[in-house]
């Protein structure tokens, strides 16, 4: 089932069932988050490994405080900087989150929807809610509900409210002695973070701390690869461009645009949503996107098509 309907869908969170739903960022695969049973669907229906952690999503901060073990002024300073917003914290969990939730962390992952429906789904379940993309585990992040309906048709209900309006996942930072690392790379900078807290440069050492952080990831069904000079020697008549500057588009089967003004916040907003378009098309056959400077949200671009391109190095 599909519609805009939230209270059905909150008595669907309620009954322990997978409520598909839109945030800012993109559409996530929703069961309440301190219902083990319920969040082992998620993991059945997105065919996700167990130990790939969840992210939880609240409504309000009375939820995060029942969810972590001890309070840390810092998360405050930044909840009142981004929250709502893209931007997930992982901290240390309560023992009322499922171990199911956190694949057996003692650390859970956690943020506030930039929202409406979202915001209102949550506080209508009365529970946070455990979400991560609502699509196959590894495949392209869905930015409207007909991506959710390409790939989970099985879920419970899909609540459809448009396009999301961020277009890639949040930021994922852990909290360290001297400051924040990222472990995900969003539209939330790390400039942006630094005017809150330090950066702590130290490698990280931890592996599958949060989501997103295998190499393989929102990977389409057909060969994906970015613009180089190899890449671009290719048979460009069956091939679509995810096109940035425009310098690129000639030669090419399709093209679709990122942004009309060289915008990386839309490159961004429209490039899943592109490789889903790309994917669907009979006379594609490869998928080349235009690679941009990895500095800003540059850097969550790239990380992005890296990880979509990876399964594909070397063709």
């Amino acid at each position: 089932m599909s519609s805009n309907n939230i209270d059905f869908a909150a008595q669907c969170i309620k009954d322990g069932k997978v409520v598909a739903f839109p945030t800012e960022t993109v559409y996530g695969l929703g069961a309440n988050a301190l219902n083990p049973l319920a969040v082992t669907k998620i993991f059945e229906l997105k065919e996700r490994p167990s130990f790939d952690p969840l992210i939880v999503h609240i409504a309000d901060l009375n939820q995060l405080d029942e969810l972590i073990s001890s309070p840390d002024e810092r998360v405050y300073k930044l909840a009142s900087e981004f929250w709502p917003g893209p931007l997930t914290i992982i901290l240390k969990k309560s023992k009322l989150v499922p171990d199911v939730v956190t694949s057996g962390l003692p650390t859970v992952g956690i943020r506030m929807p930039n929202h409406s429906v979202a915001l209102e789904l949550i506080q209508k379940s009365d529970c946070p809610i455990a979400a991560p993309s609502a699509n196959k585990f590894g495949k392209i992040s869905p930015t409207t509900a007909n991506h959710v309906k390409k790939s989970l048709s099985n879920a419970d209900y899909i609540l459809d409210a448009g396009k999301t309006t961020v277009g890639i996942e949040s930021t994922i930072i852990k909290l360290t002695e001297s400051g924040f690392k990222i472990l995900r790379n969003g539209v939330i900078t790390k400039e942006e973070l630094e005017k809150v807290l330090p950066f702590d440069s130290e490698p990280i050492v931890e592996d599958l701390a949060a989501p997103g952080m295998l190499k393989s990831h929102y990977s389409p069904k057909k060969t994906f690869l970015i613009a180089n000079q190899s890449t671009l020697a290719i048979d460009k008549s069956k091939a679509g461009l995810l096109s940035f500057t425009g310098h690129l588009d000639n030669g090419f089967k399709k093209v679709i645009k990122m942004s009309q003004n060289n915008e990386l916040r839309e490159y961004a907003v429209n490039m899943f949503e592109a490789m889903h378009a790309f994917e669907d098309d009979d006379t594609i056959e490869i998928i080349i996107a235009e690679p941009v400077k990895e500095e800003g949200i540059g850097i969550a671009i790239m990380e992005k098509l890296k990880k979509a391109a990876y399964n594909w190095q070397g063709m």
